[in-house]
């Protein structure tokens, strides 16, 4: 499912990320990697909050349809 399906304050598992090479890499210089944990700390007009790698980073709704997790 995608990082906006995803519950806020539930721990999810990148599975993989979606989308252009360029996009890939802009995503995994933020720490979004497959197989790392990552929680929603909040939504704030359609920018989603998360932590990962015990970063918080802001993500835009587009961006976070790209990201697939999992629940474990």
């Amino acid at each position: 499912m995608p990082l906006t399906m995803a519950r806020i304050g539930e721990n999810s598992f990148i599975k993989q990320i979606n989308g252009k090479d360029t996009t890939k890499k802009f995503l995994e210089s933020l720490g979004f990697v497959a197989g790392e944990c990552v929680t929603i700390i909040s939504e704030l007009s359609g920018n989603i909050i998360v932590s990962v790698k015990n970063t918080r980073v802001a993500v835009d709704r587009s961006m976070a349809q790209r990201i697939i997790v999992e629940r474990r």
